[in-house]
């Protein structure tokens, strides 16, 4: 491999040609390619009925399907041009409008959901620094966030989340939870928790989180795994190379898609096209069912190790790119379980009042040309991941991608010395 500096100005070099290209392109997904998601934000005013014909235009003239979903675009504007007084009337005709699509990608974002987003987009909450699921009715932490709130205060993944200012938190979605966690930076916020049978309240003072979407280490001395939980921040890439680099002497890589729904598409086709220098890695089909197909770069470099991918049922979009990209072009291994199956790209489109539409503007075909949307990959190898498997601290998926990478770096290095030695 490259040494450090020499490999990070290639690659600097190449995320900059890339970029530039896909900036050329029509399609983004979920998110245009800006590293600070404020600038997505339109601050305009305007009231609500002009509001709701901007969004009538906008989806007639750019949604996928010039059909419509075979309906006649222009009933929705016959029917509430007139009716339109408040904002809500016109979230309510817009909600309904988009609703008619039938599509669950497009959908209009309200002032409050569409800051939210943005936040996502800038990989900054104001906190505590955990991660939780849903299991069983109960909300568990599975990860505390390094040098956060939550970490200094004694929070560990197991404990469940009984309360949050007094508010119980038993059966109400991940999402909901979350809210009632986050706030204003220098607030406290009570946090009630449950450790093997013992009552814990813990009193924490939010602050800013910085959210790591990767994250690496080194597993039995040769293997190097990077996680990368989501391809929605635009420090992705740079945290991608920053993650090689600690792992750059290791025999091979795991690169872990498991639960990444997704997020910027130039991040999945940047990553790839690390590990390639020639080949199709995604193609995308307009509304006038024309096809662009977006290719690795040419060069005499790449990342020239044994590769397997972790993916599961929640493995999604950008993250099915990515897996389809390397699987597709002999470069990776994928084990897990068939991925979720969305192919369909949108792009974000401010709006006036600070409010916002995701809009589905294409759809993308693997480098083989397959539709994924609905099918999902299935990986190399299926495995199962059980709740008793996570209950029990165990992993099957990453134990067969240890042992499937094993035998790819003593092949590979055998045929390095039978190589040497007939020189």
């Amino acid at each position: 491999m490259l040494k450090k500096t020499a490999y990070l100005l290639i690659i600097f070099i190449l995320s900059f040609i890339l970029f530039n290209y896909l900036s050329t392109q029509s399609t983004q997904e979920n998110q245009d390619t800006l590293s600070n998601a404020s600038f997505l934000i339109n601050k305009q005013s305007t009231d609500p009925k002009r509001l709701f014909l901007k969004t009538w235009r906008i989806v007639k003239s750019k949604y996928y399907d010039p059909t419509m979903n075979n309906q006649d675009w222009s009933r929705w504007n016959k029917r509430y041009v007139d009716r339109i007084k408040t904002q809500d009337d016109a979230n309510v005709a817009i909600d309904t409008m988009i609703a008619s699509l039938n599509d669950p990608y497009t959908q209009f974002l309200d002032k409050e959901e569409y800051k939210e987003q943005t936040t996502s987009i800038d990989a900054k909450i104001t906190g505590i620094g955990v991660n939780i699921i849903s299991l069983d009715g109960n909300v568990l932490i599975v990860s505390v966030v390094e040098d956060t709130p939550a970490e200094e205060n004694g929070l560990k993944a197991g404990d469940i989340i009984l309360s949050v200012n007094g508010k119980e938190v038993r059966g109400k979605t991940v999402s909901d939870v979350a809210a009632l966690i986050r706030g204003k930076e220098g607030d406290s916020v009570k946090i009630e928790l449950l450790r093997d049978k013992t009552k814990l309240t813990k009193n924490i003072t939010r602050r800013e989180i910085k959210i790591k979407s990767v994250k690496t280490k080194i597993l039995d001395k040769t293997i190097g795994y990077v996680q990368i939980s989501s391809f929605i921040s635009g420090d992705v890439t740079k945290e991608f190379i920053e993650a090689l680099t600690k792992i750059q002497n290791c025999d091979g890589l795991i690169l872990d898609l498991r639960g990444n729904t997704g997020g910027l598409m130039p991040n999945a086709v940047f990553i790839a096209d690390m590990f390639l220098t020639e080949g199709h890695i995604v193609s995308i089909v307009d509304r006038n069912k024309q096809r662009s197909d977006i290719d690795a770069q040419k060069k005499p470099y790449s990342i020239n190790k044994p590769v397997v991918i972790l993916v599961d049922q929640a493995s999604a979009s950008a993250s099915e790119i990515l897996g389809a990209a390397l699987k597709e072009n002999r470069k990776a291994i994928l084990v897990g379980e068939r991925t979720f199956g969305k192919a369909m790209i949108q792009r974000i489109i401010p709006l006036p009042n600070e409010t916002g539409l995701n809009l589905t503007i294409a759809k993308y075909l693997t480098p083989k040309g397959h539709d994924l949307n609905k099918n999902g990959i299935t990986p190399d190898y299926i495995v199962s991941y059980t709740e008793q498997d996570f209950l029990k601290n165990k992993d099957p998926q990453l134990d067969k991608a240890k042992d499937i990478l094993k035998n790819l770096i003593k092949t590979k290095q055998q045929n390095h010395h039978e190589l040497a030695r007939l020189k």
